[in-house]
């Protein structure tokens, strides 16, 4: 069994950018096939995502935005209890016009260091 406290994470398991900060809870090293995050969208921001590499599920627990699917053009609005999952590797605009908290779930599992390159996407890393 693990037991792990957001309040008491490594620095390790923190990454950062400018529009985001995310604290993961679990990686791939934890042997469950998913990783766990816990992911603050700040404030008045827009970030452009396109996980080729990894099927994510996200859940708000707070805060307000929207998403955008860029290939359809579709806008859908998100505020707590609001659960949108990127099942077909949707390039997407999230804009978060205040402070969201999001739990976020990658298939396959995060290793801990990745961020977003160029395009949005996170490198498959083993």
């Amino acid at each position: 069994m693990l037991i792990r406290h957001l309040e008491s994470l490594p620095n390790e398991r923190v990454t950062s950018a400018e529009t985001w900060s995310s604290r993961r809870l679990l990686l791939k090293a934890e042997g469950m096939g998913f990783s766990m995050h816990d992911t603050i969208i700040h404030a008045r921001t827009v970030t452009e995502m396109h996980y080729q590499n990894h099927l994510e599920a996200v859940y708000c627990i707070e805060g307000s935005g929207r998403i955008e699917d860029c290939v359809t053009g579709e806008i859908h609005e998100i505020q707590p209890g609001t659960l949108y999952a990127l099942d077909k590797h949707d390039r997407h605009v999230l804009t978060a016009d205040e402070r969201m908290r999001m739990v976020c779930v990658f298939n396959p599992p995060i290793v801990g260091p990745e961020t977003h390159d160029e395009n949005g996407v996170y490198p498959l890393l083993d």
